[in-house]
């Protein structure tokens, strides 16, 4: 295998790979199969680069494509943290104009982000408030709201955070609401519109930030608060492991992801 350009990112530390393959013929045309195992050889932390996915970045058009993957190979609608990523690249790399709003093609449509020095924004689209579920630990169990934000979240309001435990392993769930797996979020309230959360990133274990599972918990908090917006925007602050998103529920019924995306390293691998 001839040696290729990687890049590594993150968003509040919750990293990526990057691959650049504007015209798709570096990895696009590898099977399936081989572009999982090609994922989770790059995401291995031990004898990869390591990562909690990969962004593949892919000219769509005029425009572009983020073909998104889990740490185990497995593909993914969205990812909020990760696409702020992708902006920096695109506005690094002098692809765009960090000036103008920029579209980025996903498995759950297009989502459309803009730069204001080293923060960036998502606008995630519109949330979908589904209905009550139940997630558990070992010695511990909770209702939780099942919220879709393009790909689905189960977002539980704990006493602790520790309470979660290690989560070495997926949170039980119920297997025939989520038949393809949650990501589940374990919620402390900090304050008026603040919360903390840990998550659990299906197809990558706890995860040190993830962006739609924090759009999920705000706007599960906001639910709960009687904060839903009518005529006005309202704004949370989410704390997570790896630093500290704004997530705004505008009165347009639309998500916007406010956080910072950083380029650590580049380079060339084989993997």
């Amino acid at each position: 295998m001839p040696d290729y350009e990687f890049l590594k990112g993150h968003g509040t530390e919750n990293d990526f790979v990057l691959l650049p393959d504007l015209d798709g013929t570096m990895h696009g045309d590898l099977s399936a199969e081989q572009m999982a195992a090609r994922v989770r050889a790059l995401c291995d932390r031990r004898a990869g680069i390591g990562g909690d996915g990969v962004l593949r970045v892919v000219r769509e058009g005029d425009g572009w494509f983020m073909d998104y993957r889990n740490a185990d190979g497995s593909v993914a609608e969205m990812c909020g943290n990760g696409i702020r990523v992708f902006a920096r690249y695109l506005v690094e790399a002098g692809l765009a104009d960090p000036a103008e709003p920029l579209p980025v093609g996903t498995r759950d449509g297009v989502k459309v982000l803009t730069l204001d020095g080293d923060l960036v924004t998502a606008d995630m689209g519109r949330p979908r408030v589904l209905g009550e579920t139940k997630v558990a630990v070992p010695g511990h169990a909770w209702v939780a709201r099942h919220v879709d934000m393009g790909n689905p979240h189960a977002v539980a309001f704990v006493d602790d955070l520790a309470d979660a435990g290690p989560l070495l392993e997926p949170p039980d769930r119920d297997t025939a609401l989520y038949p393809d797996g949650a990501n589940v979020e374990f919620v402390v309230r900090r304050g008026e519109r603040h919360v903390a959360m840990r998550v659990h990133e299906r197809g990558s274990g706890e995860t040190r930030s993830c962006g739609t599972g924090a759009c999920a918990v705000m706007v599960a908090a906001a639910v709960a608060d009687g904060a839903r917006p009518d005529g006005a925007d309202v704004a949370y602050r989410v704390d997570v492991p790896g630093g500290t998103l704004t997530v705004t529920w505008t009165a347009g019924d639309r998500v916007l992801l406010t956080g910072p995306a950083v380029l650590v390293a580049r380079g060339t691998t084989s993997l």
